[in-house]
């Protein structure tokens, strides 16, 4: 019978955290145990919202078995703390390559804490054979820059940048999710393998969204059309074209919610102050999908200066409830093309506005019009970008990574016999 491969996935942030990163981390663990994997878990022993919150160093949890690093309680949300945690999981992580313990055939990093994918110059030059992989979900210090927080050119930004070069020299397999990251990740010359596996969303119901009639009338009123922008709402966001859109909309019968948390919410308020839209509290884990499946419209914005940096995770939740997106951001993002491509929304700009509009209008006079484009966005999300797909994608580029076929090949009698 084929060798059982072993799998070491590194994040800050794993099981019981709910921040989103970290629930696709874990899920990823636990469907490569699915898919007959060995998986260790390596997070920090702190919770990320509430840092009081500890976890014990070791435990199992779906097959998979966690082995935490306990680390001081420095503030995430600091600058300080930020740089503290990431030292201290780096340099943490670069000392399990010394564990004769820790046996894996591969090694996965994500990109929490900043800069986790130096962890793969230690295990390079300690574990020569061992595969290293690194899952990109946004970009430091390019975020950084763009943020203002960090000067291109810096003496500072160019050791970050000589420093990441070299980590990423020594991968195996590089994943972004999207195409606009990809393209600045190329900058740094590496020869990995690269591929594509966007991260699905936490919740997939079976058909597209159902309306709760309540939840709708909470967010809308009695609008035949509602859009609805669902999440955080940071730095790397923007409003742009939402104001013009929510004024025209309103005589014709539709209307802007936003549920949102973050840094940028209080400047959103402001900015709205005068405009009709609704604002509701953020939704509930339990609530979340009545309050997804309210809408007719997503609203996902990225402000361009951020493309690549990230890829805003929304667009992917949208899709899941079988609801189009209306995106605000670069035609270079990799939303916009998918939008473009796989016929799921409309990118918002000023040249597009009244196109968009006429529309979307078209879209609230049918019911019949609006029932084929919930049932084909969720279609395209199956097809495309759900979890088993993913996890399957990823099942495959790891196994050629090590050489080990798939269990999936397996004669069924020797996979029953193994379980």
């Amino acid at each position: 019978m084929p060798k059982q491969p072993a799998a070491l996935v590194l994040y800050h942030y794993l099981y019981p955290d709910d921040v989103v990163s970290s629930v696709h981390l874990t899920e990823l663990a636990t469907g490569l145990v699915a898919r007959g994997w060995q998986v260790t878990a390596s997070a920090g022993n702190r919770g990320c919202r509430d840092e009081s919150q500890t976890y014990p160093l070791r435990s199992e949890w779906h097959g998979v078995q966690f082995r935490r690093i306990w680390r001081p309680r420095f503030r995430q949300a600091s600058s300080f703390g930020r740089i503290a945690n990431a030292v201290w999981m780096i340099v943490a992580w670069s000392l399990l390559a010394l564990d004769p313990r820790v046996r894996p055939d591969v090694i996965i990093m994500g990109t929490d804490p900043i800069l986790s994918p130096l962890v793969a110059l230690f295990w390079r030059v300690c574990r020569p054979n061992v595969r290293i992989v690194h899952w990109c979900f946004d970009l430091f210090p390019e975020a950084a820059i763009v943020d203002g927080l960090l000067r291109e050119g810096s003496a500072f930004v160019r050791l970050v940048k000589w420093l990441l070069e070299r980590a990423y020299a020594c991968c195996d397999l590089i994943v972004d999710i999207g195409a606009c990251m990809r393209t600045l990740l190329q900058k740094y010359g590496s020869r990995a393998a690269v591929e594509t596996i966007p991260p699905w969303a936490l919740a997939e119901p079976a058909g597209p969204a159902q309306v709760d009639e309540d939840e709708r009338a909470s967010l809308f009123g009695d609008a035949s059309l509602g859009l609805l922008y669902s999440g955080n709402f940071g730095r790397a966001h923007t409003w742009q074209g939402i104001p013009e859109l929510a004024e025209v909309l309103a005589p014709l019968g539709g209307r802007v919610a936003f549920s949102v948390r973050g840094n940028g919410v209080e400047a959103l308020k402001t900015a709205f102050d005068q405009i009709p839209v609704h604002f509701a509290g953020f939704a509930s884990s339990d609530r979340l999908e009545a309050r997804l499946g309210a809408a007719d419209v997503h609203i996902v914005s990225l402000r361009e200066d951020w493309t690549g940096t990230v890829v805003p995770s929304k667009f992917f939740g949208a899709l899941a409830m079988g609801r189009p997106v209306l995106f605000i951001g670069s035609e270079e993002s990799a939303l916009a093309r998918w939008i473009r491509e796989l016929g799921v929304g409309w990118v918002l700009a000023p040249e597009t506005m009244s196109e968009v509009m006429e529309e979307l209008l078209t879209v609230a006079r049918s019911a019949r019009t609006k029932e084929t484009l919930f049932s084909h966005c969720q279609q395209v999300y199956h097809k495309h970008f759900s979890r088993d797909l993913a996890l399957d994608r990823w099942d495959a580029e790891l196994r050629r990574l090590v050489e080990i076929p798939s269990e999936r090949a397996v004669p069924a009698q020797a996979a029953a016999g193994r379980r």
